[in-house]
């Protein structure tokens, strides 16, 4: 695993649901795009598979961005974006909460070692920014790189990641969830253990939930 060098300045300024917009189809979320302008319209109410899908996603969306959720459970719909993109964007939505993986890293996955560049495209056009967490891609020498919403805002959700621990134990039950489950809500303030990975869990001697199946 590839150890990158950043470094993070606290105070800058975070993403807000509200600046955020959402499109959906039946199958999962298409887009999440940050809207231009001082203050964003209440979201108009939608019925029916759409409107559920949007409403799952603002909530974990809002949890993620409190601190409070280190998933997704939402599903995406990438049905049209092109193969290579697709791809790339599929190995980035399995880097882990408060990780960083490289273009070349991403590209290597792919077979391709020489296609970083490409990659780097395929990042620039992610549709559901956030859901798939374009912003954990970086340069190998450690630079941000670029990033849809705006390196700040790429800064900010680092260094969110940076202070929060994604999985969370139960003293009582010996369990841990990754944070944002429904289990570990119900995890009493003092018999909460926060843990860095499942490795650190099972070596303390915690399983994991069977709701959230941490990896």
């Amino acid at each position: 695993m590839e150890q990158l060098d950043l470094r993070f300045d606290a105070e800058k300024p975070a993403l807000t649901l509200e600046r955020l917009g959402l499109a959906a189809s039946p199958v999962g979320i298409t887009r999440v795009f940050l809207r231009r302008g001082e203050k964003a319209p209440s979201p108009a109410r939608q019925a029916g598979r759409v409107g559920k899908l949007l409403d799952h996603a603002r909530k974990e969306l809002a949890e993620y961005l409190a601190g409070e959720r280190a998933f997704f459970t939402v599903p995406v719909d990438l049905s049209q974006v092109p193969p290579f993109e697709r791809s790339a964007l599929e190995v980035a939505a399995r880097i882990p909460y408060g990780e960083v993986r490289s273009y070349k890293w991403i590209a290597e996955r792919l077979g391709n070692p020489e296609a970083a560049r490409a990659v780097g495209s395929a990042m620039a056009g992610n549709p559901v920014p956030l859901i798939i967490p374009c912003h954990r891609v970086v340069r190998t020498d450690g630079g941000l790189g670029g990033y849809s919403f705006g390196l700040v805002k790429k800064e900010s959700l680092l260094d969110l990641e940076r202070r929060k621990t994604p999985y969370v134990g139960c003293i009582t039950t010996r369990l841990f969830c990754q944070r944002g489950c429904h289990a570990e809500r119900r995890i009493q303030e003092g018999n909460r253990v926060n843990f860095f990975s499942p490795d650190d869990a099972r070596l303390s001697g915690y399983g994991p939930c069977s709701i959230c199946q941490p990896a």
